[in-house]
């Protein structure tokens, strides 16, 4: 009798201390049993990566980005493309350096308005008188708009040229 009082007492002591062992532990590493118990997270919060902040783009980099939309658009030849985007680089160049000054707002307008005149100056000698006249419309009204109506007057004189 003292022997079944002691395996039935041993019995429960294993059975409250197993069960207390398996909710605090678990199955170790996880037993792929599917218990959701395994490997605990880390008590240490994680540092989650911040995505980085495109880098601004290069002088460079946005008049290429343009440039064939203005040549198609203006129906530039090389040496007038090449003219045009050595000319818009430069000022693009003086523009970006202008806003990193961060001036006042007075002092940005009148070096912005600077800047356009020695632009408008410069561009005037380099291109044919058509060339620049468009592409100062094509500033005003944007180049989708130039596009439009470049192509509506195409169209006027092929219907014209048809009758």
């Amino acid at each position: 009798m003292k022997n079944f009082i002691k395996i039935t007492l041993l019995f429960f002591v294993l059975l409250v201390f197993g069960a207390e062992l398996q909710a605090q532990y678990g199955y170790g590493y996880g037993s792929g049993y599917g218990y959701g118990y395994g490997r605990q997270r880390n008590a240490v919060p994680q540092v989650e990566h911040t995505p980085k902040e495109p880098e601004p783009k290069t002088a460079e980099q946005i008049v290429d980005g343009e440039m064939p939309k203005i040549a198609e658009t203006l129906e530039l030849n090389e040496f007038e493309s090449a003219v045009l985007s050595s000319i818009l680089k430069k000022y693009v160049q003086k523009r970006i350096e202008m806003q990193i000054l961060e001036l006042t707002p007075e002092q940005m307008r009148e070096g912005m308005e600077k800047i356009t005149k020695a632009q408008d100056e410069e561009l005037k000698a380099g291109l044919p008188l058509e060339k620049y006249e468009g592409f100062v419309e094509m500033q005003k009204k944007g180049i989708q708009k130039t596009r439009k109506d470049k192509k509506r007057e195409k169209k006027r004189k092929d219907r014209k040229t048809k009758t």
